[in-house]
């Protein structure tokens, strides 16, 4: 669980950079500075995801099944509260209106907030 664990982190890490960039130069361009602010929240919530799977990863004292329980949430935090503002911000460029989405990003931030949750009581109750 801890290599696939590793591998997403890289993975969300490397797309990040990647989305932060393309941000910073290509859409800098052509959405209005609320929507890029707007997007550049989505990377950095997700670079902050990255770094959570890498330490998550590193913990030897969390059970695999309260891993594998993060690992889902985060994923899934990820994709709905990042990818919904990603597309929300865009939408205008795109031409598609991403409105009805919008209700998913609390929940995606909802989501990444019970992992977190979880991780911290997962740590408090390891007996040392």
């Amino acid at each position: 669980m801890n290599k696939k664990i590793t591998a997403t982190a890289a993975f969300l890490g490397m797309t990040a950079i990647i989305l932060g960039a393309f941000g910073a130069h290509a859409l800098k361009k052509v959405l209005t500075p609320e929507q890029l602010i707007s997007f550049e929240t989505g990377v950095r919530y997700q670079m902050y995801q990255a770094f959570f799977l890498f330490f998550l990863a590193a913990q030897n004292n969390i059970l695999e099944k309260t891993k594998k329980t993060i690992y889902t949430l985060i994923i899934s935090g990820v994709l709905f509260f990042s990818g919904s503002i990603y597309l929300l911000s865009t939408m205008g460029i795109s031409g598609i209106n991403f409105k009805s989405i919008g209700l998913i990003t609390p929940l995606g931030g909802l989501l990444l907030i019970l992992a977190w949750g979880i991780l911290g009581f997962s740590i408090l109750k390891v007996k040392r």
